[in-house]
């Protein structure tokens, strides 16, 4: 068993030592174009999906990146390595085929000895144009074992799952069977922040677990802050989503000059 990471520095410096990428699923609703490989390598611009991710987080102080894989991920592994051409480390660990569900994905990393004391949650097919380092420094100072990222959607970008007000989210339903849903204006944005004794205490190890059941019971223990976010999110998980990021990222090269 490794080690396990370090968890968040003081922040002075803006780096963030640690986000746990979620990269296992199935990608189904992608259709034929991840039949022989993983959402996280379909081309965006012409380059994998992966390469703007990783790069965008090494470049907002991320200094390692934890992939959970799954399908197909010895693509995965083989085309990011180490990290080093994306300015980060990159460790793995590995579901196989036997996807244990996000919040199993994360039960297995912690059993392998990967995760940090503290650490940032994404996912394999999202591009969050957020500074991590931001949202690393207010979970910090919210004193609680999770945060989660949300954006004022009022149905914008799907279904609203979320209640936040006063930097706590006091409602997460993804389900919607909260009689409070009517009421929900935030959705989350896909950047979450945890202690690892979250996982250790309300994971278990019988798999498969979701994330959703997780962050809904941290919700109504009082126990998940809230960072607000006003960009919209990104994503390759659907045919839109991908060509949207496309053209985000046309425009975000061409208002950097790059």
């Amino acid at each position: 068993m490794c080690a396990a990471s370090p968890g968040f520095p003081a922040g002075e410096d803006g780096k963030v030592s640690q986000c746990v990428i979620l990269a296992g699923g199935l990608g189904t609703r992608m259709g034929p174009l991840t039949a022989h490989r993983p959402k996280a390598l379909l081309p965006v611009n012409g380059r994998p999906f992966v390469d703007h991710q990783l790069r965008w987080l090494a470049a907002h102080g991320v200094e390692e990146a934890v992939l959970c894989i799954g399908h197909l991920g010895g693509q995965l592994r083989a085309h990011v390595g180490d990290g080093s051409a994306h300015g980060l480390r990159v460790r793995y660990v590995d579901e196989g085929e036997r996807l244990r569900g996000t919040a199993g994905a994360l039960r297995l990393a912690l059993e392998e000895g990967a995760l940090a004391e503290s650490f940032l949650l994404t996912y394999g097919d999202s591009f969050l144009p957020v500074d991590t380092a931001s949202v690393a420094q207010a979970f910090r100072e919210s004193g609680a074992p999770a945060l989660m990222t949300v954006l004022e959607n009022r149905g914008r970008w799907g279904e609203s799952n979320a209640i936040a007000t006063r930097g706590r989210v006091v409602l997460y339903d993804k389900g919607r069977r909260d009689p409070r849903a009517a009421e929900m204006e935030h959705i989350d944005y896909g950047l979450l922040a945890f202690r690892r004794s979250v996982v250790e205490a309300r994971v278990s190890p019988s798999y498969p677990a979701d994330l959703a059941d997780l962050l809904h019971a941290l919700s109504l223990a009082g126990e998940l802050a809230a960072f607000e976010v006003t960009t919209r999110f990104y994503e390759v998980g659907s045919p839109q989503g991908l060509a949207d990021l496309e053209r985000f990222l046309l425009v975000l090269q061409a208002s950097s000059g790059g």
